[in-house]
């Protein structure tokens, strides 16, 4: 089956989130299971250097100016890497006005949103759409076009639009709350007819919205977790846009995210001071302590250390942590976090440092070893999200014995099982979780842990059921390959 995977990330060359991993890691499972896989991405800096034997796709005309870039080329090559190393066929956008910037993929480096995202990514989808809809390239050409979030969600609506013979298109939302919101002006510079700007189209309360172009027109729609794909239907998480995910004849279909076992593995991570596994954890002692000196912590070893690694928005629910902090401080705990994002919670976060030097730690730039190294050597891990499609530092935690503290929300409820009494006695039980988004509600969860925390016999029964989790890409890959299967057959290709 030839599948193309359109996404504005891909780790290593660009990520800010979730999304960039999953596009490292699910395209190169499905070309393990037989798939013929290709990405197409932007042509950012860090991925044209990378490229191999890469040459221009000369089947596709010049098609800056109806975007408003210079120059634009479709270039076809090889890249090595992503999670596995595996080589994978990779067709990037080489369009330097919009992809050439000094700047992070959305926006620049004071945090300011590029004016032009609309145009930016309404061209790589309407060059994904090109590729789906056959002869864009004369080599190849996929059965099913796979977007992901808004910035390839416009490939859908010209996929439905061109209706090729035998292409299936599927969207998959990774965070409803990022729409791709624009002025219907800009609908010449994306190449979209008048037909397109109506409540029935693509038109939103006044504005352009490029999700609902994946949600509405695509042939499937999926999401990154069971309990998040339920939840997009109703108010409290719909964003907006439940009415639209309502109005499709077959439900939002959610298949749980995975992670690497190879790229998060305890027992050979070479950001670590010790390995260590579910059956000898003296290295994730070693660990623990190796933090502490790194972050200039006080903490003893009968005070737990906490850790947050994650974007710092509004969804992410760290307001309820900074509510929550002063009482868990004067409890022993100490917290180390790397994240960066909303200059308030940046903010908040430094004057908490500044007030209790040795007990709290922050750092608000980017570090893939120290976010390994932070999630080895803490004992816990807070992911207190206000809504959460997936959520993979959770699956981080329990990878690496750091029982996570979660809200029960999306893929947290999916993958956490709460500390009850009866779980406990069961031996399901994987971490704690919370229903209200309060800093109460918060604390007094962490508190509950902290009580495990000190019957170290059951605290690291927790830890080794946690370990036991299987999280890898193998069973959403082969979730995701039945799913094609059945759309090209229900679309009778």
């Amino acid at each position: 089956m030839r599948v193309l995977h359109v996404a504005a990330e891909v780790f290593p060359w660009v990520k800010t989130g979730g999304l960039g991993d999953v596009m490292a890691a699910l395209p190169p499972a499905l070309a393990a299971l037989g798939a013929d896989v290709r990405w197409l991405v932007p042509g950012y800096p860090s991925v044209l250097a990378a490229m191999h034997e890469q040459g221009p796709v000369t089947a596709v005309a010049d098609c800056g100016p109806c975007f408003g870039a210079l120059r634009v080329r479709l270039l076809r090559g090889v890249l090595h890497g992503g999670q596995t190393g595996r080589p994978m066929s990779t067709y990037a956008v080489e369009a330097p006005y919009f992809f050439g910037r000094d700047g992070g993929p959305y926006q620049d480096r004071r945090w300011r949103t590029w004016p032009d995202n609309a145009q930016r990514f309404g061209l790589l989808s309407w060059l994904a759409g090109q590729l789906g809809a056959g002869g864009a390239d004369p080599a190849w050409a996929p059965q099913v076009v796979h977007a992901h979030d808004w910035h390839a969600a416009l490939s859908c609506a010209w996929l439905h639009e061109a209706a090729p013979a035998g292409v299936a298109s599927v969207f998959t939302v990774h965070n409803l709350a990022y729409q791709g919101l624009t002025s219907l002006q800009d609908a010449a510079l994306l190449n979209l007819g008048a037909h397109w700007l109506t409540p029935s189209g693509l038109e939103f309360h006044g504005q352009l919205n490029m999700l609902k172009a994946g949600l509405a027109f695509a042939d499937v729609l999926t999401t990154v977790s069971p309990t998040y794909a339920r939840e997009i239907t109703t108010t409290e998480f719909g964003c907006g846009m439940e009415g639209v995910i309502g109005n499709r004849a077959t439900a939002p279909v959610g298949i749980l995210n995975g992670i690497d076992p190879k790229l998060w593995n305890p027992s050979g991570d070479p950001a670590l001071a010790q390995p260590y596994t579910a059956s000898a954890l003296a290295g994730k002692q070693a660990c623990r302590a190796a933090l502490r000196v790194e972050c200039g912590l006080v903490a003893t070893d009968e005070q737990p250390v906490m850790a947050v690694v994650s974007r710092l928005t509004a969804q992410k629910g760290l307001d309820l942590l900074i509510g929550a902090l002063p009482a868990l401080l004067a409890q022993g705990v100490s917290l180390v976090l790397q994240g960066s994002g909303d200059a308030a919670l940046e903010a908040a976060l430094r004057r908490l440092q500044q007030q209790h030097p040795g007990r709290v730690c922050v750092h608000t730039d980017f570090d893939e070893p120290r976010a390994h190294r932070i999630i080895a050597g803490a004992d816990l891990i807070a992911v207190p999200s206000r809504f959460e499609p997936c959520g993979l530092t959770q699956l981080y935690g329990l990878r690496y014995g750091t029982v996570p503290v979660v809200r029960r929300v999306g893929g947290l409820a999916d993958t956490v099982v709460d500390a009850t009494p009866a779980a406990l006695a069961g031996g399901s039980a994987t971490g704690f979780s919370f229903e209200a988004a309060t800093p109460a509600a918060f604390q007094a969860t962490v508190e509950r842990a902290l009580a495990l925390w000190r019957e170290r016999d059951a605290w690291q029964r927790l830890m080794r059921t946690g370990m036991a989790q299987d999280f890898s890409w193998e069973r959403p890959a082969r979730a995701y390959l039945e799913l094609y299967d059945r759309t090209l057959a229900r679309l009778g290709t």
